[in-house]
């Protein structure tokens, strides 16, 4: 029997506010270059007022990928939690919009406001966001349904939900009910920090896990070794690692098979989004049963199409980048 979702994400659902800035200006702020920081609610208003043209659109790690995957025609969906305020509302918009099934209404009463991460880009595309989590850090095991995650073919965790015991809690529903109606589950490393703050629980995971998601970094602070010894002991582990490395090779392992992938180094206009649409580009091509090497190479396509232009999503068609690349 068809389910009514060939992948479902879950994740924080964050409004992305993104203006262009000199270093000069993130130095004036207190700003890490580079980095992704949690703010309190106060210094989010307050970094929000100082930027100038922002640009508003539905972010979200998780969320960025299943809208990646809405463009090349996936039916998919999105677990997230917002507020019923002005930005709650025209998150959820925008994902019905894109094409994304968002199943949880935005929450009424006197709950946080809806999240949002001011990212802050530099003349070289490098991007400093300052994430207020609001609301969507809130998310639990009952905005979880198994009419969704039940009816999904794959289900996509983010490991930034970990930074919360309820964010836990959903993450393991998620999980339990997709494993039990014979989808099947990958999750995202989201950031070394992350990984340096749950080691153990997301080494049990990378066990459980048919496929996991994680830059050199996150590798390496997962086994807390370097590189190919923490891919060699996650692939005898997990059933499909895949590892980026910012413009060198993707390494891709299941098993016996291995596949690199060369990636081809374009001068980034803002990187905001790169790994969301590798994972994209990735996942659309193991849903739709292709070999290591292919899910390899659209992940790299569809990550080059998003650092040439502002802004977390795909801005040209990733299916005629597929077809040009000779993919499909």
């Amino acid at each position: 029997m068809s389910k009514t979702y060939q992948v479902v994400g879950i994740g924080n659902a964050i409004v992305d506010v993104i203006t262009h800035s000199a270093d000069t200006t993130l130095d004036l702020l207190g700003i890490q270059k580079g980095i992704m920081q949690l703010v309190e609610q106060e210094r989010g208003e307050f970094l929000y007022g100082a930027m100038q043209d922002r640009v508003q659109t539905p972010g979200g790690s998780v969320a960025n990928t299943l809208a990646g995957l809405g463009m090349l025609g996936l039916k998919t969906g999105f677990i997230g939690r917002v507020h019923n305020d002005a930005l709650g509302r025209f998150y959820a918009d925008e994902m019905e919009k894109g094409g994304t099934a968002f199943p949880n209404r935005p929450v009424e009463g006197g709950e946080l406001p809806t999240s949002r991460s001011m990212i802050f880009v530099s003349p070289d595309g490098e991007r400093s966001m300052n994430t207020y989590l609001g609301i969507s850090s809130e998310i639990s095991e009952a905005d979880v349904s198994e009419a969704v995650a039940g009816d999904a073919e794959i289900m996509f965790l983010e490991g930034y939900l970990y930074d919360k015991p309820q964010g836990k809690h959903a993450f393991d529903q998620a999980a339990k009910y997709t494993k039990a109606a014979g989808g099947k589950v990958g999750i995202s490393l989201s950031d070394p920090f992350c990984v340096d703050r749950h080691r153990d629980d997301f080494r049990t995971f990378v066990r459980e896990m048919d496929f996991v998601i994680g830059n050199e970094h996150e590798w390496e602070s997962l086994y807390q070794t370097d590189l190919s010894a923490a891919l060699e002991q996650a692939a005898s582990e997990a059933g499909l690692v895949v590892c980026t490395r910012s413009g060198s090779d993707v390494v891709l392992v299941q098993g016996d098979e291995e596949a690199v992938v060369p990636v081809t180094r374009v001068q980034p206009v803002d990187t905001t989004g790169a790994g969301d649409q590798f994972a994209a580009g990735f996942i659309y091509g193991y849903a739709t049963g292709r070999d290591l090497a292919t899910c390899g190479r659209m992940g790299c396509v569809a990550a080059a199409e998003v650092i040439s232009h502002v802004g977390p999503r795909p801005e040209k068609d990733l299916k005629d980048l597929f077809a040009k690349a000779g993919l499909l």
